[in-house]
């Protein structure tokens, strides 16, 4: 859902940047259009069987990531910081009301080797840039909003295209275990292999049940650390107790002394992520505009 939504939006942004003044308004498609848009190029690369075939996908998904979030720190730093920029929301707020293997372990660190390229130079840069007047969306509206016009046409194009093309490649990647498991039931009810009509179809019916969700609820998005809150545990804890099920090893062993320590430090920074995010839903409210993508 996620993915539809930024790639929806997105592909309006590009749209809109190719386009320049010569688009008439009165007939470009609605944000819903843009939607189902991104969701035909989704459920088509959807195909692919499984994870291996989308190896390459999964590249260009890493590649374009990297250009994005260059582009847009870069851009955000060297066009300098906007006037009136405060530093003050970074402070704690004070007042009566809210008083398997080595190859695989290498890729792994190269992985987040890249991430922490990536995401750090973007949060410090997009930070000292905008402070408290970046706008609920980040960066990429953050971009357009106060560099639209100083900026390139192929720069900001280039950005947005980088952000669709990653946007697609992520749906494959998140909903593959999804179809995995959609697959194995009928391959189990059937007692034999799933016919190429019906995993079509699968796919199909789960890409265009995401989009009927973004659609109805585009609000979610303001609930994104609530909800990645309580998602995180999978990434962070479960990988580190399951290993300890698994392989057994002897009690406070180096091995089981660290993944102990991982698997709490997991489940303590995923509890302080939900109260965050719930302070936040609270403190500045949820508008609920079901059906009414912006």
């Amino acid at each position: 859902m996620a993915s539809i939504v930024i790639g929806g939006s997105t592909l309006k942004l590009l749209f809109q940047t190719i386009c320049g003044g010569a688009c008439s308004s009165a007939h470009d498609p609605t944000t819903v259009e843009w939607y189902l848009i991104f969701t035909f190029a989704a459920v088509l690369l959807a195909q692919l069987p499984n994870l291996n075939s989308i190896a390459g996908v999964s590249l260009v998904g890493a590649v374009t990531a990297v250009g994005y979030c260059t582009n847009i720190w870069a851009v955000s730093v060297a066009e300098g910081r906007m006037p009136g920029v405060s530093y003050d929301p970074a402070t704690m707020p004070s007042s009566e009301k809210h008083p398997s293997t080595v190859p695989m372990w290498k890729g792994v660190k190269f992985a987040y080797a890249l991430i922490a390229m990536c995401i750090f130079p973007l949060a410090i840069g997009g930070y000292w840039a905008y402070g408290q007047l970046i706008p609920q969306g980040g960066m990429l509206p953050a971009l357009f909003a106060y560099h639209g016009q100083d900026t390139s046409r192929f720069i900001l194009g280039l950005t947005s295209f980088f952000v669709v093309v990653n946007a697609v490649s992520s749906f494959q990647l998140y909903a593959m275990p999804t179809f995995d498991q959609m697959e194995s039931m009928v391959v189990t009810r059937l007692k034999g292999p799933c016919p190429w009509w019906i995993r079509a179809s699968l796919r199909v019916g789960f890409g265009f049940a995401c989009f009927f969700v973004a659609v109805a609820m585009p609000f979610l998005g303001s609930m994104a650390g609530l909800i990645g809150g309580i998602a995180l545990p999978v990434t962070l804890a479960y990988p580190c107790f399951m290993w300890l099920n698994v392989k057994k090893p002897t009690k406070y062993s180096k091995m089981w002394i660290l993944n102990w320590v991982l698997g709490v430090f997991g489940l303590a920074l995923s509890g302080a992520l939900i109260a965050a995010g719930v302070y936040v839903v609270i403190d500045t409210g949820v508008k609920a505009s079901f059906f009414k993508p912006i």
